[in-house]
């Protein structure tokens, strides 16, 4: 069965260099799929020459005369930039040409588009930016990272529902545990929002574990991880400032004298494995979940080995029907609901 996925060619930092080359990397792994390299023809055809490839059959090129800038505004993007390779991808989707969409450009750009086009699943008020995090036992999900800055309570229920069908489907995981980001793990601490999600995540039928703190999102401690996107998104910065603090401080340290050289080069094998699982490359690619359509989102700043790493994650979740299973569990909550 053939597979198409369109691809934002002219968002991120690195733009159609980083696409591009990601791109050929991915089709030698993966002969069922046919991608769509979508911006500007020219430009595109001339980087694709320039790595020794050309279009064909199952490589793409869909013209698209603009470009959304990563500090565009949302609404700016929407309106004016009806031709920008971030739209015409999303519109491949929409019309049924590809079954799913990756960029790297723009968040705000990306969901406001996203959304507009594909519109939500039934039962779903907004969608959420869920990704995959590393942790002591593996990686956990964890959604609202900054799709909307608050959350009702309801709105953290259906960002349950959506993270625990997403954990089930690609990760094969039967029944997932799910967290719900607080400041205590005590039912009586908290914003009155965070108390009444509880309640309802109590009675949803997921396997629903409490309140967790900060610290247990890398501990692992939960296989999905719900909170609203301005905690999240802070979360998540934060958590790429410290790793980058504790890899400046340890070149820091292991240059600042020959001993210092000495142990990083009989240290240099651990440290190579320890990059490896903890390289956030590895885990690029954030859904937009919970809309009719599968779109991911890669860092800005993704290097070639990245940016495939985000077109794999949208290669599984369409094998996987994530938007379909998580349309079926809402409808089946929803009946559960209305019974009760």
């Amino acid at each position: 069965m053939s597979l198409t996925i369109a691809l934002d060619a002219m968002g991120g930092d690195h733009g159609v260099d980083v696409v591009a080359a990601a791109a050929l990397d991915v089709l030698q792994r993966h002969p069922q799929l046919r991608l769509v390299l979508v911006g500007d023809q020219q430009r595109v055809g001339a980087t694709l020459g320039a790595l020794g490839a050309e279009p064909g059959e199952r490589l793409v090129i869909r013209h698209a005369s603009q470009q959304v800038a990563m500090d565009e505004l949302p609404s700016a993007a929407l309106r004016g930039k009806k031709d920008s390779s971030m739209r015409v991808a999303i519109n491949l989707v929409k019309s049924g040409e590809a079954e799913a969409c990756v960029s790297a450009g723009n968040t705000g750009a990306l969901m406001a588009i996203a959304r507009f086009v594909l519109k939500t699943l039934p039962g779903i008020d907004r969608p959420a930016i869920v990704t995959a995090l590393p942790t002591m036992r593996g990686h956990s999900h964890m959604l609202d990272l900054g799709a909307s800055v608050d959350a009702s309570p309801e709105h953290l229920l259906q960002y349950a529902v959506m993270g625990a069908v997403l954990a089930e489907a690609v990760d094969a995981i039967e029944s997932p545990s799910v967290g719900l980001l607080n400041i205590g793990e005590e039912e009586i601490k908290g914003r009155e929002e965070i108390k009444a999600a509880a309640k309802l995540l109590q009675q949803s039928g997921l396997n629903y574990i409490g309140f967790v703190e900060g610290d247990d999102i890398y501990k692992g401690s939960a296989d999905v991880v719900v909170c609203d996107g301005f905690s999240g998104n802070i979360a998540l910065k934060t958590s790429e400032g410290v790793a980058r603090m504790i890899s400046q401080f340890l070149r820091e340290e292991f240059s600042a004298s020959l001993r210092g050289k000495l142990a990083a080069l009989l240290a240099r094998p651990m440290f190579q494995s320890f990059r490896r699982r903890v390289d956030p490359g590895r885990y690029n690619g954030a859904t937009l979940v919970g809309l009719q359509g599968i779109v991911v989102k890669s860092h800005g700043s993704a290097d070639r080995q990245a940016f495939a790493n985000a077109i794999e994650v949208a290669i599984k979740e369409v094998d996987k029907k994530v938007p379909q299973r998580i349309a079926k569990h809402l409808e089946s909550l929803l009946i559960e609901r209305r019974a009760v």
